[in-house]
């Protein structure tokens, strides 16, 4: 292992820009500011690459950007060399909290590309329109809590930043509690922010929080993936074994994948992730353990007992306690996990031996109904509504789902007792 390793602050320092937006055009008076949190690297990452040698045979400087729908992607590094020059290096010692145990590798700094900004979430042009079309303005009362999807919101200054970003936002609009969204993963993010500030501070500036499919307790396309890889480009997966490699050593390597993977305390046996034809062995999420103990991962395995499971939600400990809108889509076949010929690191994926379920197309009912557990939270609104048919990534721009928003916006908040 390299003997380099960086404390958190550093860590915090090389992966992320937070230069918050100004309060130039600030919304009218009466209107309730949003912040956004995208999903699963939806937000816009720089990656500058100086006098690198971790990666032999990649281009030793330069620069690239890493985001899903990347519209200008790089052609001096190939995909390759992006998953190499990504992948975190990791220092398992005991005396190190989990958190400081990762790096980037030498010569690589990651950045958020306009953090706070609309322009940093990109995928989200048909929610920013429809907000603008309501008298909202970019950048004034929307704002968007961008994060390295590699990490963990433990990791790289998350909360400082998106406290702040929160807080900044209530000022420049007149004082005015700050409605959370969320899509996909970006709900783990905002249940972080909730659960690890006090109730004075959520009292002060939180409206509400409308989390879009949350990923809260995990999905089972996560297991496979770390035998097969995804590209982030356009989430599809890598024809070859040398891209197979590569991308599934980058997640393998980033402490996101375990969080965003299915937690057994949620899924128990109930979904089949992996399916090895070699042993014709079944692995469920509760057989994550096993899973990676037979594949020979040891570190993913140390990994994965520290973060799968990571977003508390279930419990009455973890409730958010604000007003909460949920939204999620059904109806669709979904991917939970894959048949494989064997447990090797670098598989090329076959998608006819992919095993489905009913869910959005991206995650599972399992997932998207396991938000219901707030409806215990009392005092504070909660709804799920159901949206049939609609797609995962269609969600955050359907017009009903945005008009139900903007109704929500305009309701008052709950005003609840202290515990």
């Amino acid at each position: 292992m390299p003997d380099r390793f960086w404390s958190r602050a550093v860590l915090a320092a090389l992966t992320l820009l937070a230069v918050f937006p100004g309060t130039a055009g600030a919304s009218q008076p009466g209107r309730i500011p949003v912040v956004l949190f995208p999903a699963f690297h939806l937000t816009k990452l720089m990656v500058t690459v100086d006098d690198q040698t971790a990666a032999p045979g990649c281009p030793r400087s330069g620069r690239f950007e890493d985001w899903f729908r990347n519209d200008h992607p790089s052609t001096v590094f190939s995909q390759v060399c992006q998953d190499r020059l990504l992948t975190l290096r990791y220092r398992g010692s005991p005396s190190t909290p989990m958190s400081s145990r990762f790096s980037n590798q030498p010569g690589v700094d990651v950045r958020i590309v306009g953090y706070g900004r609309t322009g940093s979430a990109p995928f989200y042009e048909p929610l920013y329109r429809r907000l603008e079309a309501a008298g909202y303005v970019r950048d004034a009362d929307i704002r968007v809590a961008g994060y390295d999807s590699r990490l963990t919101p433990d990791m790289g200054g998350f909360l400082r930043r998106t406290r702040e970003l929160v807080e900044d936002t209530y000022r420049d609009n007149g004082d005015r509690p700050v409605h959370l969204i969320g899509h996909s993963n970006g709900p783990l993010y905002a249940q972080y922010l909730l659960t690890h500030t006090t109730r004075a501070w959520r009292d002060k500036y939180i409206h509400g929080f409308t989390p879009i499919a949350g990923n809260f307790p995990g999905q089972g396309l996560l297991y496979p993936v770390l035998f097969t890889g995804l590209n982030v480009q356009d989430f599809g997966y890598p024809a070859t074994e040398e891209n197979a490699g590569s991308s599934a050593r980058l997640y393998l390597s980033a402490p996101s994948s375990y969080m965003s993977a299915s937690d057994p305390e949620v899924f128990g046996d109930r979904e089949v992730v992996v399916r090895d034809a070699s042993t014709g062995r079944d692995y469920t999420p509760r057989d994550y353990p096993r899973l990676f103990a037979d594949a020979n991962l040891p570190v993913a395995g140390e990994i994965a007992d520290h973060y799968v499971g990571f977003i508390a939600f279930a419990d009455a400990r973890s409730f958010p306690d604000v007003d909460v809108y949920a939204e999620r889509g059904f109806g669709l076949a979904t991917v939970v996990g894959a048949r494989l010929p064997n447990l090797t690191v670098g598989q090329v994926a076959d998608t006819s031996g992919f095993l489905n379920r009913d869910g959005d197309g991206n995650q599972e009912d399992i997932t998207n109904e396991a938000v219901l557990a707030w409806k215990a939270m009392g005092c504070h609104r909660f709804s799920l509504t159901d949206n049939p048919g609609v797609d995962h990534f269609a969600l955050p721009g359907d017009r009903n789902v945005l008009d139900r928003l903007l109704a929500h916006l305009e309701r008052p908040r709950s005003l609840c007792p202290s515990r």
